[in-house]
């Protein structure tokens, strides 16, 4: 509803896809990576942010509670990528959050979202970028570890852009 009246009122104005993503890790440093049934590849927690003036990091926060069960209280801005549409995808751009290390008791809480995340696993980074897709795996090799949030275009950094 409030899309159609922003459209409405500023049809001028263009509209960018927008999701948001976190980097959520057990005590022992791996990362948390999802299964969803909808797509080849692992994910970390996340999804699009809602057009009804969602920001990206409440996106992240309501996804990670919806993908996995679990609450992120904190979160860093780590990456922002630029995707270019393509005739299959409508591009956009991506965040990600690193969301810390969680302890065991915090980890107990996982759900997965029934219908859409058939399992999970917490893996070391050179694992996950086995598993995950070309352009999760790019953002999440760029952003970990950094002291700073990284820009990416089409999960490459941009040599005339500095962190």
């Amino acid at each position: 509803m409030v899309d159609t009246v922003v459209e409405q009122a500023f049809p001028e104005v263009p509209r960018i896809p927008a999701s948001a993503g976190a980097l959520i890790f057990d005590e022992a440093g791996r990362l948390l990576i999802l299964k969803p049934n909808y797509k080849k590849r692992w994910t970390v927690p996340g999804g699009q942010v809602d057009s009804d003036g969602e920001s990206p990091w409440e996106a992240c926060r309501r996804e990670t509670q919806e993908e996995c069960g679990l609450e992120v209280e904190r979160g860093r801005l780590v990456c922002v990528d630029f995707l270019r549409p393509k005739p299959n995808r409508p591009g956009g751009v991506r965040f990600l959050f690193q969301c810390g290390a969680l302890t065991e008791r915090q980890l107990s809480a996982i759900r997965l979202q029934d219908g859409e995340i058939d399992a999970h696993r917490f893996v070391e980074l050179a694992e996950a970028m086995s598993l995950l897709s070309g352009p999760l795996r790019r953002r999440v090799s760029a952003a970990a570890g950094t002291k700073r949030c990284v820009y990416l275009e089409q999960g490459r950094p941009v040599a005339t852009v500095k962190g």
